[in-house]
C-alpha cells in the first residue's frame, strides 16, 4: 500500500526481554531485521526505503542492553539501548569521561537525546557520528555477542564504511566499555557545523592525552566527517607521547591530524576546508583535554 508517497509494508515488531531471545531473532531473520535502541536513525532511514525489513526488534527492554555503571576500579559500562540524557545526567560520569559527555551532549537536540544512544550511534556507523570519535578518544570497547560467546573489539575496528559495521548477521551489541581514567586524564570533542546546533558535523575531533609528571604519557586522536568511516589518527597520539604538551608539539599532532584526513567535496564543505578544520579542531581539542587533565591532577 501506497500512502503519501511512501510504500508501507507491514514489518513484525518484537520486543525480546533477553539477550538470548534477541539472537534468535537475528539469526531468523537474517538481514531482514534490525535493532530498534533509539530509533533516531533506523526509522528514518526505513522511511526512505534504505532498509525493507521484515522485523524490528525493540531492544529497550533487554535488561544486559539498559545497564549503566560505573566505578573508579572497573570503569563505565554503557549498554546500547541507554539514552544519551542518562548518560550526561550522572554528576560522576560527566566529569570523568569528558569527552563521552562532549559528543553525547550533542547528538541530535533535547528531544532526541532522550531515545538515542551511544550504541546506536556506533552501530549506524555514520563517517560524521559525533559519538565515535569521543569513544575513540577514551579507548571504548563494544562488547559483542553471539550464539558462540562474546568478543570485545576496540571502538576503532568497528566500522568498515558508510553505514556498515564489522558485525557478522546474527551478532549483537549489547555494551560499550571504556577504561577508568587514571589521574592526569583529559579528553575533548568538538565538531564545526553551519548551524548552531541539531546539525551534521563538516568535521569533529574526538582526543584524549593523559599527562604525568608535565608530560604526555598517552594521547589519542580520532576525527569524525573526514573519511569513509570515523578515523583513528593513531600516528598524531603518538607524536606527543613522552613530550611536555607544549603549543608546538600540539601543533605537530594537529597536522599530522590533518595529514591523514581523506575527506571529500560535498554540498556542507571542500576537501580543503575540511582538512583545514581537521587540523583547527584538533589543536583547540588538545589544548582543551590538556587543561582538563591538569584540573584532574
Amino acid at each position: 500500500m501506497k500512502r503519501g508517497g511512501w510504500q508501507l509494508n507491514s514489518i513484525d515488531y518484537i520486543r525480546p526481554t533477553t539477550v538470548d531471545e534477541a539472537l534468535s531473532l537475528l539469526t531468523k531473520y537474517k538481514d531482514k531485521a534490525r535493532l530498534l535502541a533509539g530509533g533516531t536513525d533506523l526509522i528514518v532511514q526505513m522511511r526512505g526505503g534504505r532498509y525493507q525489513l521484515d522485523a524490528v526488534i525493540d531492544a529497550k527492554h533487554i535488561e544486559e542492553l539498559n545497564q549503566l555503571t560505573f566505578n573508579n576500579q572497573d570503569g563505565l559500562v554503557i549498554g546500547a539501548a541507554v539514552p544519551c540524557y542518562k548518560i550526561y545526567g550522572d554528576e560522576k560520569i560527566a566529569q570523568a569521561y569528558p569527552g563521552i559527555m562532549d559528543s553525547a551532549t550533542l547528538i541530535g537536540g533535547i528531544q532526541i537525546q532522550g531515545r538515542a544512544t551511544l550504541g546506536g550511534n556506533l552501530m549506524n556507523a555514520a563517517p560524521s557520528a559525533d559519538a565515535i570519535p569521543a569513544l575513540i578518544a577514551h579507548n571504548a570497547v563494544a562488547n559483542i555477542v553471539n550464539s558462540k560467546g562474546t568478543r570485545n573489539v576496540p571502538v576503532e575496528e568497528i566500522c568498515s564504511g558508510p553505514g556498515r559495521t564489522n558485525l557478522a548477521v546474527g551478532e549483537l551489541l549489547v555494551s560499550i566499555s571504556v577504561p577508568a581514567p587514571s589521574k592526569g586524564f583529559g579528553a575533548r570533542y568538538i565538531r564545526f557545523i553551519p548551524r548552531n546546533e541539531m546539525d551534521i558535523a563538516v568535521a569533529g575531533a574526538g582526543v584524549s592525552v593523559q599527562l604525568k609528571n608535565g608530560k604526555v604519557e598517552a594521547a589519542r586522536v580520532a576525527l569524525a566527517s573526514v573519511a569513509p568511516t570515523p578515523l583513528f589518527v593513531e600516528a598524531a597520539g603518538n607524536s606527543l607521547v613522552g613530550k611536555e604538551p607544549s603549543d608546538e608539539n600540539i601543533q605537530t599532532a594537529a597536522d599530522l591530524a590533518k595529514d591523514a584526513a581523506i575527506p571529500i567535496t560535498d554540498m556542507r564543505g571542500t576537501i580543503e576546508f575540511r582538512k583545514h578544520l581537521c587540523e583547527v579542531l584538533t589543536r583547540r581539542a588538545l589544548h582543551t583535554a590538556v587543561e582538563r587533565a591538569r584540573e584532574e591532577n
